[in-house]
């Protein structure tokens, strides 16, 4: 029996058969693979993830979704089930428990939590091969965008520092039960390598960017007062007079390299 979606958790379950094989076929699991899932919800992308890998690790919130989800997956592999908000879920320490050197995550995620979820896993980024998520289409646009777009903003920076985006299929309505009111789709994140990450202090590109885009319409010069002077910025081989959404990731780490530097 199909289950209710909940509101409060933003629930909408992916149906439609071929976008579900498309995730799949995206992601080649294989049986070495520590695959992790968060929110199976009915297990539409669980079942056919556990049998291309044998076993997995789904994170679920919604205790009413388990029993149904352990049944499904009872002769499709090995399910292992967390019942936790996956804010509250430390990726590192789970790669570590199970002895694994990186985890490969997927999930079709709650819309009104992707961003805090997106920068959780981040934070983990070390112990992460890759992530496919299912997404509203507006923030895949915004995490994949380049500078100079309209969309472009402190979610394409902080990813792009950490990550290669790499947007992969749109998702329509009517493939979710019940159909959202927007469009989604599907992204795949390969976190860098540790010779290709930056040397700033996380918190001084986080203040940074922060600042940089909270007034995105202003220049840097006003929009950064309270932490780089003009001749600072320049220091950075910024122009004070630029807008944020004009510079590329790597122009807030010298910024915040700077600033760590004052």
């Amino acid at each position: 029996m199909n289950a209710r979606p909940k509101k409060s958790f933003g629930q909408h379950f992916l149906h439609d058969r071929r976008y579900i094989d498309w995730i799949v076929s995206a992601m080649t699991p294989r049986t070495e693979d520590f695959v992790v899932e968060i929110g199976p919800g009915e297990g539409a992308l669980t079942l056919p993830l556990l049998a291309a890998a044998g076993k997995l690790t789904a994170i679920e919130l919604d205790t009413d979704l388990i029993p149904g989800l352990e049944a499904r997956a009872a002769a499709a592999g090995e399910l292992h089930i967390i019942h936790a908000d996956v804010l509250k879920v430390d990726f590192s320490a789970l790669a570590h428990s199970h002895g694994v050197p990186r985890l490969r995550i997927a999930g079709n995620l709650p819309y009104y939590i992707s961003s805090p979820i997106l920068f959780h896993c981040v934070e983990h980024a070390a112990a992460i091969q890759d992530m496919h998520f299912m997404l509203q289409k507006e923030v895949v646009d915004r995490m994949a965008a380049a500078p100079g777009s309209k969309v472009y903003g402190r979610l394409s920076v902080m990813l792009q520092l950490a990550c290669r985006v790499e947007p992969l299929f749109d998702v329509p309505p009517e493939a979710f039960r019940p159909p959202p009111k927007v469009d989604s789709a599907v992204v795949r994140l390969i976190p860098l390598a540790p010779h290709e990450l930056h040397d700033a202090r996380p918190e001084h590109v986080h203040a940074v960017v922060k600042a940089a885009f909270g007034q995105r319409r202003k220049t840097l010069a006003n929009a950064l007062k309270q932490l780089l002077d003009s001749d600072a910025i320049r220091r950075a081989d910024v122009d004070p007079k630029a807008r944020a959404e004009t510079l590329a990731p790597e122009a807030f780490v010298r910024l915040a390299q700077v600033y760590g530097s004052l």
